[in-house]
């Protein structure tokens, strides 16, 4: 079992300029970050540097019958690292991220089940952020992620992550 302060070991990284298998990214996510096996993830995709998780509301539920915020809290805030995780192993980059600051907006019951996405605030934040990675090895961006249960846009989240310096 592991112990408290004790780093997971990492996922060998893709080669330079691809994604991670996310069936296996999955798998490592919930056996590294042990919750992660309960928050209901089906499926992962990443597509135009996009990620998008679909979800089930079961493992969320709250004493009403909907998505407990405190839940769809962590989980923006999750698929945010996994988003700055996933794109800095696509360039060939093995680093700590961390969130720094975060903030939710409910606007409407999670009812059924549900699909995150997530993105940069920017089509200029990405490129930016490498172009500093590359400068002093550390950086920060902003992500924000929406939850829709169907077409219904129920919350919208946005979190700022912070790149650490290499080891």
């Amino acid at each position: 079992m592991r112990q408290t302060g004790e780093h997971y070991p990492r996922l060998p990284l893709p080669e330079r300029g691809s994604i991670d298998d996310l069936v296996a990214f999955q798998r490592w996510l919930e056996q590294a970050i042990p919750q992660v096996e309960h928050l209901g993830i089906s499926a992962m995709r990443w597509e135009g540097g996009i990620l998008t998780w679909q979800l089930s509301l079961e493992a969320s539920l709250n004493d009403k019958g909907t998505g407990f915020g405190g839940a769809l809290a962590s989980q923006s805030a999750l698929i945010g690292w996994c988003w700055a995780t996933l794109w800095l192993r696509s360039l060939g980059r093995n680093q700590d991220v961390v969130i720094a600051e975060a903030s939710q907006r409910f606007r409407a019951p999670v009812r059924g089940d549900y699909r995150f996405v997530c993105r940069p605030l920017d089509e200029y934040s990405a490129p930016t952020l490498a172009q500093r990675l590359d400068e002093r090895g550390k950086g920060r961006i902003t992500l924000v992620q929406h939850l829709y249960c169907d077409e219904t846009h129920c919350m919208e989240a946005c979190g700022d992550y912070v790149i650490l310096p290499g080891q």
